[in-house]
C-alpha cells in the first residue's frame, strides 16, 4: 500500500479568518490504527488541533492494548493493512466491545468490503484520500448519533464558543476586529468559537468586555 493512496488531501486544519468552518464534534478520545506512519502522524495532528485526545497504533497488538488501557469513545480502523487483516481486528473489537464506535478508513474501497464492515455495526466508511471536512463531519455525526464526548467541560467549551460567535456576529464584528478590541489573537478566537479550545479566565473576561456581555450569562447557558 503506497503512502499516496493512504494520505488524505491536506487542507489546513485551522481555517483562515472569514472562511467557513466545519462543524466540530465534542472532544473525543480516539484510537487510530493504521500501518502508515505518515498517515498516523497527520491524522493525530489534525484531530488534536480540533481538541480531541488521539492515540495511534501501528499494529493490532498496540491497538488492542491501547483500547484495553483506556477504552476510547471511537476508533479509526484501517481495514486494508500490509501484513494484518483489518477485518480480523474488527471482528476482535466486536467480540470485546460490541458497542464501541468504529469508523473504517481504507485506501482500497469496494462495495463488498463496505457491505462486510457495515454488517459489523460500523458507523461510517471513509475511502482514502478523504478530506478533513469529511472526517470532521463523520466524527460529528457519530458524536451526535451515539452521544459521544458530552462531558461537562465539552459542553462548556462548545457553548462558550457558540455564545461568543453569536455575540460577535450580532454586533457585525469580524474576528480581526474583535481580536483588536479584546487583545486576543485571531487564531485563538477562531479556535474558541469553533469549540476546539476552552478560553482562559483572562481571555473570557477580555472577550466578554469587548462584546459588552456579562460572561456569567454565557456560563449559565452552559449549565453552570
Amino acid at each position: 500500500m503506497t503512502a499516496d493512496a493512504m494520505t488524505p488531501n491536506p487542507p489546513n486544519p485551522r481555517p483562515e479568518p472569514g472562511q467557513p468552518t466545519d462543524v466540530l464534534a465534542p472532544a473525543l478520545s480516539i484510537v487510530a490504527l493504521d500501518d502508515d506512519a505518515d498517515f498516523r502522524q497527520y491524522v493525530a495532528g489534525v484531530l488534536e488541533a480540533d481538541g480531541h485526545d488521539v492515540r495511534t497504533a501501528a499494529n493490532s497488538e498496540e491497538f488492542i492494548a491501547a483500547c484495553q488501557q483506556r477504552l476510547p469513545d471511537l476508533v479509526l480502523l484501517d481495514i486494508k493493512m500490509g501484513r494484518e487483516s483489518g477485518e480480523s481486528v474488527l471482528e476482535d473489537l466486536r467480540r470485546r466491545w460490541p458497542k464501541l464506535a468504529v469508523i473504517v478508513v481504507t485506501g482500497y474501497p469496494t462495495l463488498d468490503s463496505m457491505r462486510q464492515t457495515f454488517k459489523q455495526d460500523v458507523f461510517d466508511y471513509l475511502a482514502k484520500p478523504f478530506s478533513i471536512a469529511e472526517l470532521r463531519r463523520s466524527l460529528s455525526q457519530a458524536a451526535a448519533s451515539l452521544g459521544l464526548g458530552q462531558r461537562p467541560q465539552d459542553i462548556l467549551r462548545l457553548e462558550l464558543g457558540r455564545q461568543i460567535r453569536l455575540a460577535r456576529t450580532d454586533q457585525g464584528l469580524t474576528l480581526k476586529e474583535l481580536s483588536e478590541i479584546a487583545g486576543v489573537s485571531v487564531s485563538q478566537l477562531s479556535s474558541i468559537e469553533r469549540g476546539a479550545h476552552l478560553p482562559s479566565l483572562e481571555s473570557l473576561v477580555a472577550i466578554a468586555s469587548a462584546l459588552k456581555r456579562p460572561p456569567s450569562d454565557w456560563l449559565k447557558s452552559a449549565g453552570l
